[in-house]
């Protein structure tokens, strides 16, 4: 493929106008000529929301060699990854503000805001410290990475649970995710931060929550279908975990009136762990970043692994 063909570069649905004129600008930024689907070398998918419509579009452009998803998470599109193209999406672009809510989270449950700040007395002191805490992160990605740096001044000890046993860089130590109830045993906090596949879906469930420490607080940044939501209402309930900090949940949003909502050692956000106006001119960089590699024929940021899902 000449410079000129690499350079044509659509830009699609319009269905979310923020995020589409950001692309569209980060495109001609990197360098590329806004173009129709039909004409196009590659795709930037401008609405997570409508994935529903990505297969038409796809299977109607069998040109298009390179497709650029707006999110990390990518479950929504797995099913219509093909090998015959390059893939990436947005992983490690929301990693800082994503790692930083988890550290938000993590201090809140640990100080207990959430009995202090509903509160019209003045309520019995206690808390936990952060520092020198032992941390599980779940994940060995761009969240992980950042979250491993910012708990550097908290001397933490950090186990990383990820596929691969390869030592994670700034973890204590890395453990395989077949070892995942051992790695969450000794942990004074459990965090979410993994993509969300056929292996990890449900994973925190009865048993997982059992090895956790009666004290142990479960924070999720990662996907609701991480947690059997039954079985963590069963243990909130039964104190035999510390609390739970969810910025995801399944269901997601949480319907009015449901339990998690009435439990005081849960923490509910909504979903704000990197929000559209952090995220946007986040996704736009490196929309701009690789649309510039992709014209000169230089490897992608985010490159999904069609094979594992993401």
């Amino acid at each position: 493929m000449n410079d000129r063909a690499r350079r044509k570069i659509a830009v699609t649905p319009r269905s979310r106008p923020a995020m589409y004129d950001a692309m569209c600008a980060a495109v001609v930024a990197g360098g590329g000529e806004l173009a129709d689907v039909a004409d196009a070398s590659a795709l930037m998918w401008a609405d997570p929301a409508a994935a529903d419509e990505f297969p038409g579009v796809v299977a109607a452009a069998p040109q298009i060699e390179w497709v650029q998803l707006p999110y990390a998470g990518i479950e929504n599109f797995a099913d219509n990854l093909d090998p015959a193209r390059q893939w990436t999406c947005g992983k490690g672009v929301y990693a800082e503000p994503v790692a930083e809510h988890v550290i938000c989270l993590t201090l809140a449950g640990f100080r207990y805001l959430h009995e202090a700040i509903p509160a019209t007395s003045w309520p019995v002191q206690k808390g936990r410290n952060l520092l020198g805490a032992n941390v599980t992160i779940f994940g060995g990605g761009g969240i992980t990475e950042s979250l491993v740096r910012l708990l550097e001044p908290w001397g933490t000890r950090v186990t990383v649970v990820r596929r691969s046993t390869e030592p994670f860089d700034g973890a204590t130590r890395t453990v395989a995710f077949v070892d995942r109830l051992d790695a969450v045993a000794g942990a004074d906090v459990v965090v979410l931060a993994a993509a969300l596949t056929d292996e990890t879906r449900g994973m925190v469930d009865a048993e997982f929550l059992d090895a956790m420490a009666d004290h142990a607080w479960l924070v999720n940044v990662a996907r609701g279908g991480h947690v059997k939501t039954d079985d963590l209402v069963a243990a909130l309930r039964a104190g035999s975990i510390g609390g739970a900090a969810l910025d995801v949940t399944d269901p997601e949003p949480l319907s009015d009136g449901h339990a998690l909502w009435d439990i005081p050692n849960c923490i509910i956000t909504p979903h704000v762990a990197n929000t559209p106006e952090m995220g946007l001119p986040l996704i736009a960089e490196r929309v701009r970043a690789n649309v510039e590699r992709w014209i000169r024929g230089d490897e992608l940021i985010g490159p999904v692994d069609v094979s594992v899902g993401y």
